[in-house]
């Protein structure tokens, strides 16, 4: 079943259902197991990946083998490696499924095609890739300006299910502060909820 795919585009690309039932042709749905990966470190990235149900991530691993998430992709979200994918060159990242997921494999032809057929899927391409260039700005702004609660609560803002569904370690790794400190940040946010309730 692509069915959150279909929704997804038909209300943000214009996609007809003609020409949904074209491009469904090339699509390519995958189960996807709790841990498997869908992109490793040193392999060029084919794909952009449209997660029909689930969780994915992305993120590398530096000298000292420490994670650091650079996205989580729930339902209704695209993950890629855009840079891999665009230049034809070895990914930095990893990305895997934090659960057990469904997700589409949309290839270079998927993409060309649909932005040959579809002049609204053509613009909504775009908007997006300006889109994630902006949120990728907005994103260092905030690793290098922003206090660590204010990065919590601005993670809770934009992923507003995750909490629940995600390691607290790998929050604190998006972030970028340790675990302990992620624990003393929610537990002095809940005494002032508390107090103010």
């Amino acid at each position: 079943m692509i069915s959150n795919f279909e929704k997804y585009l038909k209300a943000n690309a214009g996609v007809t259902d003609e020409q949904f039932k074209t491009l469904s042709e090339g699509l390519k749905l995958r189960s996807v197991k709790q841990n498997e990966f869908l992109l490793r470190t040193g392999e060029i990235c084919r794909n952009a990946f449209f997660v029909e149900r689930g969780l994915l991530r992305s993120y590398s691993i530096d000298k000292n083998g420490k994670e650091h998430i650079v996205q989580f992709a729930p339902e209704n979200w695209f993950i890629s490696d855009r840079s891999s994918a665009y230049f034809n060159e070895p990914s930095e990242y990893f990305i895997d499924a934090i659960e057990e997921s469904s997700v589409i494999f949309l290839d270079n032809d998927f993409i060309r095609d649909a932005t040959e057929m579809i002049p609204s899927f053509r613009k909504y391409n775009e908007y997006i890739l300006h889109n994630h260039i902006r949120h990728l700005y907005k994103r260092i702004n905030i690793l290098i300006s922003d206090s660590a609660e204010s990065r919590y609560l601005i993670f809770v803002r934009m992923y507003p299910d995750l909490l629940l569904r995600v390691p607290q370690w790998m929050v604190a790794s998006y972030l970028g502060i340790a675990p302990e400190s992620l624990s003393r940040i929610r537990l002095e946010l809940a005494k002032r909820n508390f107090k103010s309730g």
